[in-house]
């Protein structure tokens, strides 16, 4: 069994993605928007660019995604997506790109259970922690 985090967004599926894809030095596998798909004929007018689904590979991680029409989206909460890491300056470097235009919650620093913990919402909307285990 695998579990994957499923990311929905409003319209801006496809940008965010791109940036994902740079910040977590991840490549993204497969992109199809409602104009490309099979189904384009019933896609709605100025439907067309959203992203259908998207699927991001770090590692081998997925973080998957698609653009939720605007009755079906819902602003992410309740969660986070967890990011694991070993090295604090990937962890600086993965929060200050998240964090800018963002809102964090808890600024990037190191607790008794990490050498760096951080929590914040990107510009994107989406909710993430950074962990960096003490001692890699």
């Amino acid at each position: 069994m695998q579990i994957n985090a499923y990311l929905n967004f409003s319209g801006n599926c496809a940008e965010a993605f791109r940036f994902y894809e740079q910040v977590l030095c991840g490549k993204i596998t497969f992109m199809q928007t409602h104009g490309e798909s099979p189904m384009r004929d019933q896609t709605p007018p100025g439907w067309e660019n959203a992203v259908m689904h998207v699927r991001l590979e770090v590692g081998d991680q997925v973080l998957m995604g698609s653009d939720a029409p605007g009755e079906y989206y819902q602003k992410p909460q309740g969660f986070s997506v967890s990011l694991g890491m070993g090295d604090p300056a990937e962890a600086e470097r993965v929060y200050n790109a998240l964090s800018e235009g963002g809102q964090v919650r808890m600024e990037l620093q190191k607790t008794f259970w990490a050498e760096r913990f951080a929590m914040l919402v990107d510009r994107y909307g989406t909710p993430w922690m950074i962990n960096c285990q003490a001692g890699g």
